[in-house]
């Protein structure tokens, strides 16, 4: 048998090399170049007006009044969309586990909304379903004697929750049947023939057995659902007012309505914070869940 040579070691980290250095780069030069436009004076409008502004941008745009409403807003978001995917997802998931005729069809369409693209997703519903005139809902409203409601001007957060949700409850709802599939049957006759009854059934083994794919789910939601702006720029643009603004179109707004790089590049530095932040507490969360 050969010895390992310090040359044989290293020949499979020189072919590496270009891989993680491309990488590297790939991540890097883009946070250096925001690092750096975040500490500098950078408006489009005022291209004279330059230098090292230290933290000032970062003080500018917490500071923005519309802040706190868009922090408030993405974590209103956050978990209004992760609770309603997980609960339904889960429901659907326990509904249509059992065979029965024409299940496969209805498996596909079940699954079929999350490839809808979230621009599509989002005037669909706009103009299909939320119109306060001609929309689905309104139809709906009018049928009953009701008045039809005006979705995205009063109630645009609840708007856009609705949108993300359905367009995500697919993705929890495939996760949930694939885990399903691999349920120990002969355990759940056992407790069927112990007189166990179908919410014991679901307490001391359906649950028990998703927590990973329950951690799963809510692990790549919210990396998803922090960057949300899609669909707030086709239907709210963030309106009325900061009501259905959160951090994502926040920064867009600096950057590409206001002209002002730095403080979006701020911004963007602080959503990252938040994101670690949030991330480290799921990992804990998931981390846990998956040691027992």
């Amino acid at each position: 048998m050969r010895s390992s040579t310090p040359g044989h070691r290293w020949i499979p980290r020189l072919l590496m090399t270009p891989a993680v250095a491309t990488l590297l780069l790939w991540m890097i030069v883009p946070l250096g170049m925001t690092i750096y436009f975040s500490l500098i004076r950078y408006n489009l409008m005022q291209p004279d007006q330059t230098g090292f502004v230290g933290l000032m941008n970062y003080e500018f745009f917490i500071s923005n009044p519309a802040f706190t409403d868009a922090v408030m807003n993405t974590l209103l978001l956050l978990g209004s969309v992760v609770i309603i995917t997980v609960v339904l997802g889960l429901a659907l998931a326990l509904l249509i586990n059992d065979p029965f005729p024409g299940q496969g069809l209805v498996r596909i369409l079940l699954i079929s909304p999350f490839f809808v693209m979230p621009t599509v997703n989002a005037l669909l519903w706009k103009h299909m379903m939320m119109n306060p005139i001609y929309g689905v809902l309104a139809q709906i409203w009018q049928f009953f004697g009701l008045t039809p409601i005006d979705w995205l001007t009063d109630m645009p957060l609840g708007s856009i929750i609705i949108m993300i949700s359905w367009q995500w409850l697919p993705f929890a709802c495939l996760i949930f049947i694939t885990s399903l599939q691999s349920m120990d049957r002969e355990q759940l006759e056992a407790s069927e023939l112990d007189g166990a009854t179908y919410w014991q059934q679901l307490r001391h083994l359906y649950l028990p057995h998703m927590g990973r794919a329950i951690s799963v789910v809510i692990m790549i939601e919210v990396i998803f659902l922090l960057s949300i702006f899609a669909e707030i720029f086709t239907t709210t643009g963030g309106g009325p007012g900061t009501e259905s603004t959160n951090l994502a179109f926040l920064i867009f707004t600096e950057a590409l309505l206001n002209f002002d790089v730095g403080a979006a590049s701020a911004g963007a530095l602080l959503a990252i914070v938040l994101a670690n932040i949030v991330a480290i507490f799921l990992i804990r969360m998931i981390g846990k869940n998956l040691e027992r």
